[in-house]
């Protein structure tokens, strides 16, 4: 089932031979397209093993594992738009909390999905590892939320 002209209006990005790499936080770069598959509940994970910010205070890198779960509604991120928004976080100054808070905010706010977790798994740094997890859930999948954040307590 191929996407017509029209469907991929918005996507800008993908497809384009010119890529600008963002390295300063830029949420303006996140594109959507529309879920064909709005009648059928189904998980997309986005697994960003290599993401980078800056310790607000020290203005040293911090690198982790960003790991994105959402359940669509109408729109999904475009997955090039994400890796690009996600690099624009290199020289950001953010700890590892603000982080994860922020992409979870950024992508609610982009494609108001039923359901999104944002994982941060976060090398350590002075022997500490920090493992923030940041979700949001509409109505019908807070009994979801609260299930991911108590498994995420046991994992831990």
């Amino acid at each position: 089932m191929l996407r017509t002209e029209e469907e991929l209006n918005g996507v800008t990005l993908l497809g384009s031979k010119e890529t600008k790499y963002e390295t300063d936080y830029n949420p303006s770069v996140l594109e959507t397209f529309v879920n064909k598959h709005q009648d059928n509940e189904y998980l997309v994970t986005f697994n960003c093993p290599e993401f980078t910010a800056l310790c607000p205070k020290t203005g040293q890198p911090d690198f982790a594992k960003i790991i994105i779960n959402y359940i669509p509604r109408e729109l999904m991120v475009e997955s090039k738009s994400l890796k690009l928004y996600l690099f624009s976080f290199r020289n950001h100054g953010a700890f590892h909390e603000d982080c994860v808070n922020i992409i979870k905010d950024d992508l609610v706010k982009l494609m108001n999905p039923r359901y999104l977790e944002v994982i941060g798994i976060f090398n350590p740094r002075g022997g500490i590892s920090i493992y923030p997890f940041a979700s949001y859930a509409d109505e019908e999948h807070r009994q979801l939320q609260h299930e991911r954040m108590l498994a995420s307590f046991r994992n831990q």
